[in-house]
């Protein structure tokens, strides 16, 4: 019987589930790239929440100091895990990947989670010689509810009401990289169909008086030319978050004198292997390559 419940819990994990909890993760070597050094629940708060961990991956080969991908899970803010982490392979293309978990809304209402990204990333910075990380290239790359958090990352550099807790310093990041996260939450606050929503639970409340927090937590509210560099990949059949979002998205942030790439996935819905097909790896790998590793 226990084999059995094995074997299944493994075969699930290298499908990429994420809402299977952490304790029963398989430590199997298969599921990590060849020639990575694997670091595990790393807590980037001292004692803080069972939530505030990363799992870290550090290419074995390499002088380094290496640019660092900061990858964030989506699952509308309520579900999700670090265990599921895309950009894995760009660890054989000399990158470091931090994959991080963060308090969900049913644990804290914004900003909780936005505090704890930056939190990750400042932990991420003041460890970069023991990981070797080049803390002055890090890119923040999210997907769904982490595309949101990967923008507010970019976008909110320069606020300091959200650098809770310890260590201090800098949790700016030099690239993001936004796959088809929701820009603007101002809908919570001005259409009742949101009242029951992902959105509503984050910010504890639906209606005119969440109004100024749904401004609070847009990404496109805080944009200023001193953001970092953006590529945006969007579905054009996303009915989670409509395309539009990273359509306005873009057009702000380019208004604003910052540097973004939009790309439109004919067909595409909310995710998918369409995502990190041959053609938009090598977009991502241009990206890269232009903004973080010139």
């Amino acid at each position: 019987m226990k084999k059995s419940f094995l074997f299944i819990l493994v075969a699930v994990l290298l499908t990429g589930c994420a809402l299977v909890q952490e304790e029963q993760l398989s430590e199997t070597p298969s599921q990590y790239p060849p020639g990575v050094r694997v670091y595990k629940d790393l807590a980037y708060v001292s004692k803080g929440h069972k939530r505030q961990k990363l799992d870290l991956y550090v290419p074995e080969s390499g002088e380094g100091p290496l640019p660092l991908i900061v990858w964030i899970h989506g699952g509308a803010w309520r579900a999700g895990s670090k265990e599921y982490c895309p950009p894995l392979p760009w660890v054989e293309k000399g990158y470091v990947i931090a994959s991080i978990n963060y308090r969900l809304c049913q644990d804290a209402q914004f900003p909780a989670q936005i505090e704890d990204c930056k939190a990750a990333v400042r932990w991420l910075r003041t460890h970069a010689r023991e990981y070797r990380i080049d803390p002055g290239r890090i890119a923040a790359w999210g997907d769904s509810a982490g595309g949101h958090l990967a923008s507010l990352l970019g976008t909110t550099g320069d606020i300091p009401d959200w650098e809770q807790g310890h260590p201090v310093g800098s949790s700016r990041v030099r690239v993001v990289i936004d796959w088809y996260g929701r820009a603007d939450l101002a809908c919570v606050s001005t259409d009742p169909a949101y009242a029951d929503s992902s959105i509503a639970m984050l910010l504890g409340g639906s209606g005119p008086e969440v109004a100024d927090e749904a401004q609070n937590a847009s990404p496109i509210r805080h944009i200023s030319k001193e953001d970092p560099a953006f590529l945006i990949m969007h579905g054009d059949r996303d009915k989670v978050v409509p395309v539009e979002q990273s359509l306005a998205f873009a057009a702000a942030l380019r208004e604003a004198k910052v540097k973004a790439t939009l790309v439109v996935l004919k067909g595409a819905g909310h995710g998918g292997q369409e995502f990190l097909q041959p053609e938009q790896e090598k977009v991502i790998d241009t990206f890269l390559n232009e903004h973080l590793c010139p």
